[in-house]
């Protein structure tokens, strides 16, 4: 990483708040009935970019956060490379997710709940670590891990209780 790639970065101190943004983009998609997995992208301490998922809404299976946020922060910066970025995810990117990150030079993942079924940056599969590409990612999870993954938790419980499903599996045999 260049000199001025490594002024763009966003100091770890402020992970926090700029969760707290990525936070409100879930909720948004809480309250479209959308999983609710949110995403901001920050240059020199500002938002550039801003996702939140919309796969039903859109009908598209890839409208995820991260996505969608580098799909705006590419349009703010006027530049698909967003080298010296950081993204703010709630929950861990997926290997879709993880790619896209690669693939437009982000510098730095913030992750908010580790993703144990479908995590692309070490709890399932690891894109991000090692990768062919040759590009260096830091990496950062657990940050107000509990909000996260507790928008996520109410989410499903909410979906269940709508269906009648408790969520409890009953062996039969």
């Amino acid at each position: 990483m260049n000199a001025i790639e490594n002024q763009n970065i966003v100091s770890p101190e402020n992970d926090e708040k700029w969760m707290r943004q990525a936070l409100r983009q879930a909720e948004k998609a809480y309250e479209a009935g959308e999983v609710p997995i949110g995403c901001v992208i920050v240059q020199n301490e500002r938002v550039i970019g801003r996702g939140y998922n919309q796969v039903e809404t859109l009908r598209d299976a890839t409208a995820h956060a991260e996505i969608l946020a580098i799909g705006a922060a590419s349009s703010s910066l006027e530049n698909w490379r967003l080298d010296g970025c950081t993204l703010y995810v709630t929950l861990e990117p997926c290997p879709m997710c993880a790619g896209a990150i690669l693939n437009s030079r982000i510098s730095r993942i913030v992750y908010g709940s580790p993703d144990s079924r479908f995590g692309g940056c070490g709890s399932t599969v690891d894109v991000i670590t090692g990768n062919g590409l040759a590009r260096e990612v830091s990496l950062t999870g657990n940050v107000l891990r509990d909000e996260c993954l507790g928008l996520v938790q109410a989410f499903f419980q909410e979906m269940r209780a709508k269906k009648g499903d408790s969520g409890v599996k009953i062996q039969k045999g």
